[in-house]
């Protein structure tokens, strides 16, 4: 595909995004840069949040997890249907009942500023890692495929992209990205629409044969009942979605600024539920179309696996024009959904919970503050980026740190856990120690658990992570 084609393509994709931003821009103030005023259509929430739920790792990796794991995955897919139905019963009423603007202000309430601040601390952590790894490696691709060819060094492409989705948000924040998240998804999957027809047909399969040919293919199985021990094991998968969407969703505010800029609690809980059933049914299309690519590559010789085999076989040229224009615009919006919300997350949960401008400046002073926060945010994210591309250049280092800022949710599920199934009290100053002696005390016995107790332990990371803090917080009880 040619370099011209694909910046064309990023071009109109951003100038579509920023005329958005334009439109739901006007008369902007700070309710409406972190609550959208709360008028947001409880469907466009919940159709925007699939797009910010796949990331651009998701776009590229789970068509590549087919051939080495199945279908084990949906395992997980199923456990988050329980975990969002524990956000959708549980924790959003706590939090329309409380007015949240940051959900994390639970904890000041519940325990106190020391335990307020550290939620709030592990969530920027996990989210400014975490957003940046996503956007590096999408960065990556766009760098190989466009940008080395038209010698723009990666720092250049990293500032750019930031500075583009700065452009689009800045005004409205997460009203803005309530409506692009909806165009990044709907981008999202007609890109997986489109490949799944176009590898199908060089395939030969017809369109009526097509579920029957992937059910019953060998890589399509789906459950795991052999191996208690193993990582794809289905009651370790199982319940491990089921925290990691109650984590990861429902105490990630991120992703329930979204949900929070619902007219209500009753258009909210319907946001979550139609959200839940969409979802299953995507990666159930993400990983059909990893059956495809599996098999077209093997009936043609091709030499790439994991993460490479999405990309290699989108922009080879063999299957066409089409399905490498509907690559690249899936990637950017699988990437840009997640970078955008994150920016305005960061910011949303920097201003509340870390800085207090709702109680420490008056009205006028908080949006300027806000501003500059903003920006702020952005710098770090591409400081981040940057640093991953030239100081940390081991790729499986950058793999790690990802890893690593899932740990960072373990304390905030033992935090939420405790403060809502109990009525114990806590000595609040001493919090902080105990949610950074849990993930590195997890780290550890994870390390060492095939070892010691014959056990792998894989997502149960977040489930151990959890249950020491809360072990801990009983130990500080009063």
């Amino acid at each position: 595909m040619q370099p011209s084609y694909i910046l064309l393509l990023i071009a109109v994709y951003f100038i579509t995004l920023i005329l958005i931003s334009w439109l739901t821009g006007k008369n902007s103030d700070n309710s409406t840069f972190f609550k959208a005023n709360r008028q947001s259509p409880w469907y466009v929430v919940a159709f925007g949040m699939i797009g910010a739920s796949l990331s651009g790792v998701t776009f590229i990796s789970v068509p590549g997890w087919v051939e080495a794991s199945q279908f084990s995955y949906m395992q997980v897919v199923l456990g988050y249907v329980v975990g969002y139905a524990v956000i959708g019963l549980v924790l959003l009423p706590l939090y329309y009942r409380m007015n949240l603007t940051s959900i994390y202000t639970y904890l000041e309430d519940r325990f106190g500023n020391y335990s307020y601040k550290t939620g709030a601390s592990f969530f920027l952590l996990s989210r400014v890692v975490g957003a940046s790894f996503r956007l590096f490696l999408v960065a990556n691709v766009l760098q190989i495929i466009l940008f080395d060819t038209l010698g723009i060094p990666f720092w250049a492409t990293v500032i750019m992209t930031i500075l583009l989705i700065w452009l689009y948000t800045f005004r409205s924040g997460i009203k803005t990205i309530v409506y692009t998240d909806t165009l990044q998804t709907l981008c999202m999957l007609i890109a997986v629409g489109v490949s799944i027809y176009y590898v199908s047909e060089d395939l030969g399969i017809q369109g009526g044969n097509l579920i029957s040919h992937i059910s019953n293919s060998e890589l399509s199985k789906m459950f795991f009942f052999d191996d208690v021990k193993s990582a794809d094991y289905f009651w370790k998968q199982f319940i491990s979605g089921a925290f990691i969407a109650i984590v990861m969703t429902g105490l990630d505010q991120d992703m329930m600024q979204k949900n929070l800029t619902c007219r209500n609690l009753g258009d909210a809980q319907k946001n979550m539920f139609w959200f839940t059933i969409v979802l299953v049914f995507v990666n159930l299309f993400f990983m059909a179309l990893g059956v495809l690519l599996t098999e077209y590559a093997r009936a043609n010789g091709i030499d790439a696996a994991k993460d490479d085999l999405f990309p290699v076989i989108a922009t080879s040229g063999e299957l066409g024009f089409g399905i490498a224009v509907f690559f690249i615009l899936g990637l950017i919006a699988a990437a840009y959904s997640s970078a955008d919300s994150a920016l305005t997350s960061l910011t949303t949960s920097f201003s509340i919970d870390i800085l207090d401008i709702e109680k420490r400046y008056a009205p006028k002073k908080q949006e300027t503050v806000r501003k500059i926060i903003h920006v702020g945010v952005s710098i770090v994210l591409i400081l981040v980026i940057i640093a991953f591309k030239y100081i940390i250049r081991d790729e499986s280092v950058i793999a790690k740190l990802f890893v690593f800022a899932g740990y960072t949710y373990g304390p905030l599920l033992g935090l939420y856990s405790f403060g809502l199934f109990t009525k114990m009290q806590v000595r609040d100053k001493l919090v902080p120690i105990v949610a950074i002696l849990s993930p590195v005390l997890t780290y550890f016995i994870s390390m060492n658990s095939l070892v010691w107790f014959g056990f792998e332990f894989g997502f149960f990371v977040l489930i151990l992570n959890g249950l020491l803090t809360f072990l801990g917080l009983v130990l500080l009880r009063r």
